[in-house]
């Protein structure tokens, strides 16, 4: 079994900074107090960049796998968070948006349903909380 460790550590005000297994750093803050110039993440939008990126990089591998690659790809998540404390996302919609001259719609499908229902556990934590939609795009490019 994989454990990972990260320490988060207050840096003052309403900031925090973050590490990762990857030795890699990043600021968190809210977003609702002034941060001045600080660049950084709110924690739950980071929710959402993790359920976009575990995802992601499984529709890429999968379509490299199958020899359906595409020009472009993005993946773009909307959610709602509930109105009472402790507030959650309880609606999540992932869109994801492939373009190519050549697209290849079963292929896509297959990546995308695997993704979703079988590699994703980001998208299987997802679940346990909020409904969860998801939507293929395809945008076909000029030759």
């Amino acid at each position: 079994m994989v454990k990972n460790i990260i320490s988060t550590v207050w840096t003052g005000k309403s900031h925090f900074e973050t590490d990762n297994p990857s030795g890699h750093k990043l600021t968190m803050f809210d977003k609702s107090q002034d941060n001045g110039d600080t660049i950084g993440f709110a924690p739950k939008a980071l929710m959402l960049s993790s359920l976009a990126g575990c995802s992601g990089l499984d529709v890429v591998s999968l379509l490299e796998k199958m020899r359906a690659e595409v020009t472009d790809f993005k993946v773009e998540v909307t959610a709602e968070l509930t109105d009472e404390h402790p507030k959650f996302y309880n609606m999540v919609k992932v869109d994801y948006h492939f373009y190519d001259a050549e697209l290849q719609p079963e292929k896509i499908q297959k990546a995308v349903n695997l993704s979703v229902t079988k590699y994703c556990g980001v998208m299987e934590m997802f679940r346990q909380f909020a409904d969860v939609e998801t939507e293929i795009h395809l945008h076909n490019l000029e030759k």
